[in-house]
């Protein structure tokens, strides 16, 4: 199995051959950033995938955001730009849950902890909020699912 990091790079040769501009282009910038994020700081470092995810996710946030700035300045072809690079990366990115899913598996953490004989109440969230957080990794907001836990325990 290969890592997100490898799939960019295969995906440049790709999208070289198809002449597909905003792909590569998009990609390469992509990659750019990872290299400066393991660059950067005393010692470099390595991404793995759940930190390029997490990259991509800023980076198509990032991209959205210009592309509404663009829009509300009456820059429609410049916002068209950003949303297909946004788009192009959004391909990356792990499928969504739904926040039925992210409820269950809250449900599910609680029950377990539970079962293990911890009375839970809303101090301590952030023994639900591990177990949580590492099955739903990147694939839901976490605003969201730290509201879905605390209303949870309340």
């Amino acid at each position: 199995m290969t890592t997100l990091k490898e799939r960019l790079h295969a995906d440049v040769v790709i999208h070289m051959k198809e002449r597909n501009k905003t792909a590569l282009t998009t990609v390469r910038n992509v990659l750019g950033e990872i290299e400066t994020r393991e660059k950067s700081g005393k010692a470099p470092v390595t991404l793995d995938d759940l930190q390029v995810t997490a990259l991509l996710q800023k980076e198509a946030a990032k991209r959205r955001d210009t592309a509404r700035i663009y829009t509300e300045a009456g820059e429609p072809e410049r916002a068209a730009a950003e949303i297909a690079e946004a788009e192009v990366i959004e391909a990356y990115l792990p499928q969504a849950l739904s926040e039925a899913e992210v409820e269950s598996i809250v449900d599910e953490a609680i029950a377990a902890l539970r079962a293990e004989g911890r009375e839970l109440t809303a101090r301590q969230m952030g023994e639900v909020m591990k177990p949580v957080t590492a099955k739903v990794a990147g694939r839901f907001d976490g605003k969201a699912v730290s509201q879905i836990v605390r209303s949870r325990l309340a």
